[in-house]
């Protein structure tokens, strides 16, 4: 019995304990049992608290919130709002008033509750009506569909008023007052099923929710209103009674069929002479008389009323519940994928899939409609923003996928980063995001093509993705640019004027008042000039203050532009008659060369980039003194040009799964990954809420560029210090056929066939070529990461060679060692990747840094050149140890280092393929880049400007002439 009415009232069995069912209905003087609406709205009331405490127990940041909307002050309308609020308190769910004036538009109204759809800190909404006398129902109308569906806690939106009219859906939520109608008539044990029910009213609040609720329960019902005729003899037939017409005690004992289950819904006043108020609140029933008749009947009040605000409760915590479970699932919907025996090329497989709306892919991942900004259908940028969030969250699993030395055979770093996501994300159903680069255009339409990856493991739109993207390299080429006029026509000024008039223009007067700009602040505070009139210096600091004295010989900084343009590695400028002679030789930059996309790619926030980009050290002064953006007074500006190229850019795979692609620094003599901002945003888009079980951890896969001596290295010594986070492992891409270059195999020639030697099955030369592959192992593991190895499968492998490969992997002390086949087969071919990597990455990171911070400069390049290439020793040049004795005085000796070497082989020389031994690295110059927060030592003459062959791919790109779309790329 008391498991039968459980199951009806939806308690917890502990509070039948208490609340029998003799407290529900006790006898009326007449000898119908009245429904005791406060006794059951407050046993479902405590059962929603109890089921608060319960979700809190594991999931302590699980909150239900209900935010009430209220137009104006009307009195009626406060008691109201205070008692839901009331409610609310007592069984732990959090309330949120949001008042707006009487005079507020429907139109107005409608924005507060979209913002309030928007924040998933809101459980429930609702808006307490009337609005006001200028509001029409139109305009109520407007405003309650304007609640989202999944937040409509009354139950008034048409969508769920649609759903409860169907038999064959179900609402998110059924309005209060219905609900409890029901659920007080369940109480009762009178059966529904089979009955004769009349309802009395026909509102879309009460009257018409309550007759479908009722109708779906099998019940036969008439339902009248004010042109029903004979309503009295309608509802002698009846074996229930709802009243909810409005009339006060209109419904006689007389109307009441002998035994019958009466429900009034009705609140109305009459006079009373005999109460103080001089009223007396009655139902639609008149109590006296119906419940002589009545089996069962509900007061007024402590009938309706007080379940109707316990019913809206209960709807706040499901829809709590809905929202925390939606918000945690992150399911990616996989995009379906055609896969080809014989793969076509990766433009045409582009081609063939159509992306999902980049909105779309944005809410499956968690994100909000205010944290995207999209860059038409299938690009957007992520506002940092929800680093704030989610802060809460605990971060994914982190994973640096690197490469053996790279080949001109290619090891597929980018596509196997992305066939793994692929796998990971739509095979497997975990959250997955991959961080990649963004592409230069300078070597898409260069001679290495595109970088969206290849086969059936792409970026998608590849186009976009390889071009302007968002514009972010645009940005930058911006900044670098504006700092390099900046620099030059301070110059200028300073060889062309006085002193006095130096200053008089830099801090002029401007109605009768002399101010320094904020950021002139910064050099007063650099040369310990403390004061804060202009008037006050003297005429020795005004010359300090108003003169850079610029050391030409020591500029460092170049103009750069997103081509492969070698005619402007070195150029002459300030030519024209109007510089007055004031020529000096400079040069061009590839942009992604510039500092400035080391310092997108390494800043942590908006502010952080700003001081990053101030700090910029562009020459140095004849006193032999760092001269900064910050001296220049361009900072600033420069932060505005890149205000929104630090936001990451969301893209998908062909799969459909998220791809965070954001800054592209050079892997020479920049670090060569993808933004710390990126990866701090896709691990908590991968993270877990404190209560979820291991199994709900996603994975972030971020690309080092080059091999896992460069881009690795960089990686864990540079990125990780500036961003704080830990790998949880590294995986390092091989092919048979490039191990075999590393091996002894013979040289490639673009145009030629490959020698048989990589085509065929040559287990001498492979093995030997593992000793490359062993190299990058047991460099990882110093980091004390672990480390997978996927050997990314070419036709032509054959199976021998691939269990070589693995075999000499995991002697090499790899945690694990899979063979993929992604770009022939997608995220399908990844599949046994992907359970490698979740399988190694169990448990905590033991990562650590290879070297100290506060060893010497001369110290920390020792050790990477010992511990990582394996030389025997470094030797500075004169200028290389003049230089590192100059950044040590000026109090950058504990920056981290970022060697500047060829990425082919572990040495110098680009010709010492495999493991080569008994070498000295060579420095013949040491560079500071004190923005992005590292030196860079060069291992010989690096070129910044790569420049066009006797053939570029550019030939190949054009627009079909019908339909308008890239072709080409490659």
């Amino acid at each position: 019995m008391r498991m039968s009415i459980y199951r009806k009232l939806q308690l917890p069995p502990r509070f039948l304990s208490v609340y029998h069912l003799r407290t529900m209905a006790t006898q009326a003087e007449g000898g119908a049992k009245v429904i005791n609406g406060t006794a059951l709205a407050k046993a479902v009331r405590e059962g929603v608290a109890d089921r608060i405490k319960t979700m809190q127990a594991t999931y302590p940041r699980f909150q239900p919130t209900l935010a009430i909307v209220q137009a104006g002050d009307r009195p009626d309308s406060a008691v109201y709002v205070r008692m839901k609020a009331k409610a609310a308190e007592e069984v732990g769910i959090k309330f949120k008033h949001v008042t707006l004036p009487a005079e507020t538009s429907p139109e107005e109204v409608v924005e507060t509750v979209r913002k309030l759809n928007d924040d998933e800190q809101i459980s429930g909404i609702l808006v307490q009506l009337p609005l006001g006398d200028h509001v029409t129902p139109e305009g109520e109308r407007l405003v309650t569909e304007a609640v989202s569906p999944e937040k409509d806690v009354d139950g008034f939106h048409a969508y769920n008023i649609g759903h409860l009219s169907s038999r064959a859906s179900v609402p998110l939520f059924a309005p209060c007052t219905p609900s409890a109608v029901i659920r007080l008539l369940e109480s009762t044990g009178v059966p529904i099923s089979g009955s004769n029910t009349v309802v009395l009213g026909r509102s879309d609040i009460v009257g018409s929710p309550v007759a479908s609720m009722l109708r779906n329960r099998d019940a036969t019902v008439t339902q009248c209103h004010s042109r029903t005729k004979n309503i009295e003899n309608i509802v002698k037939t009846a074996d229930i009674v709802v009243a909810a017409i409005g009339k006060a005690e209109l419904i006689k004992g007389s109307w009441i069929k002998p035994g019958a289950v009466v429900i009034d819904v009705g609140i109305n006043y009459i006079p009373d002479a005999t109460k103080k108020s001089g009223q007396r609140l009655v139902g639609d029933v008149e109590y006296s008389s119906a419940a002589a008749v009545a089996s069962h009947i509900t007061p007024v009040p402590g009938g309706v009323g007080p379940m109707t605000v316990a019913m809206l409760m209960e709807n706040t915590l499901q829809s709590a519940e809905r929202l925390w479970n939606t918000t945690r699932e992150r399911k990616v919907k996989p995009l379906k994928l055609k896969v080809l025996e014989k793969v076509p090329s990766d433009l045409e497989i582009a081609r063939a899939q159509t992306p999902k709306p980049i909105t779309q892919l944005a809410h499956e991942i968690g994100l909000l409609p205010d944290e995207l900004e999209s860059f038409g259908k299938y690009k957007a940028k992520v506002d940092l923003s929800v680093l704030d969030r989610l802060a809460h969250r605990k971060n994914g699993k982190y994973i640096v996928v690197a490469g053996i030395t790279p080949t001109p055979l290619g090891e597929g770093k980018s596509t196997t980063t992305l066939g793994l996501v692929q796998a990971l994300g739509a095979e497997l159903g975990r959250p997955a995001f991959a961080c990649v680069r963004q592409p230069s255009q300078g070597p898409t339409f260069g001679i290495k093509g595109g970088a969206a990856g290849g086969g059936y493991s792409q970026v998608i739109p590849m186009d976009e993705f390889n071009l302007h993207l968002t514009g972010d390299i645009h940005a930058v080429t911006a900044a670098n640019n504006l700092l390099a006029a900046a620099l030059d026509a301070r110059i200028f000024h300073e060889a062309t004027q006085s002193d006095k008039a130096l200053y008089s223009r830099l801090v002029p007067t401007k109605k009768g008042k002399r101010e320094f700009a904020p950021l002139m602040f910064k050099r007063l505070q650099k040369l310990g000039i403390n004061k804060t009139d202009p008037n006050d210096l003297t005429p020795e600091e005004i010359t300090r203050f108003a003169r850079l004295d610029v050391d030409l010989d020591t500029i460092t900084w170049n103009r750069v532009l997103d081509t492969n343009d070698r005619f402007l590695r070195k150029i002459t400028i300030g030519r024209n008659p109007t510089e007055k002679g004031h020529e000096r030789e400079a040069g061009f930059d590839i942009a992604v060369a510039s500092e400035c996309m080391a310092v997108l790619a390494l800043t942590t926030g908006l502010e952080d980039m700003k001081a990053r980009l101030g700090a910029m050290v562009v020459a140095t002064s004849k006193q032999g003194d760092p001269i900064t953006a910050d001296d220049i007074g361009v900072s600033g500006a420069l932060a505005v040009l890149m205000k929104d190229a630090i936001k990451p850019n969301l893209m998908q795979t062909l799969q459909g799964t998220p791809v965070f692609v954001h800054a592209g620094p050079f892997a020479n003599i920049a670090h060569g990954n993808s933004s710390i901002l990126a990866d701090m945003v896709a691990l908590k888009l991968a993270g877990t809420e404190e209560g979820d079980s291991p199994d709900r951890v996603g994975y972030v896969l971020t690309e080092g560029g080059f091999g896992a001596d460069m881009g690795m290295e960089k990686f864990c010594n540079i990125k990780c210090r500036v961003s704080g986070l830990n790998p949880d492992a590294t995986i390092i891409v091989a092919t048979t056929r490039a191990l075999k270059m590393h091996g002894g195999g013979p040289d490639v020639t673009p145009g030629k066939p490959l020698h048989e030697t990589y085509t065929s099955e040559d287990l001498v030369t492979l093995k030997e070529g593992c000793k490359n592959l062993v190299k990058h192992i047991q460099n990882s593991q110093k980091f004390g990461i672990k480390v997978i190895v996927a050997i990314n499968q070419f036709a032509s492998d054959t199976a021998a060679e691939l269990d070589l490969v693995r075999h000499e992997s995991l002697a090499g002390g790899a945690d694990a060692a899979v063979v993929t086949n992604h770009w022939a087969e997608g995220g399908v071919g990844a599949r046994a990747l992907a359970e490698a990597v979740i399988a190694t990455c169990e448990g905590p990171s033991n990562f650590k840094y290879l070297y100290d911070l506060n060893l010497s400069i001369e110290e920390k390049i020792s050790v990477i050149s010992k511990e990582i290439y394996g030389a025997d020793g470094i030797e500075l040049s004169d200028l290389a140890r003049k230089q590192v004795e100059t950044y040590t005085r000026q109090g950058y000796g504990n920056l981290p280092i970022c060697m500047a070497k060829t990425q082919y082989s572990f040495s110098h020389d680009a010709k010492l393929k495999n493991v080569p031994t008994g070498f000295t690295i060579p420095i013949t110059a040491v560079r500071l880049s004190a923005g992005a927060g590292f030196l860079y030592p060069l291992l010989g003459d690096m070129q910044t400007m790569p420049g066009l062959g006797t053939r570029p791919g550019f030939w190949e790109v054009g627009l079909d002439p019908e339909s308008g779309d890239v072709v080409g790329l490659f």
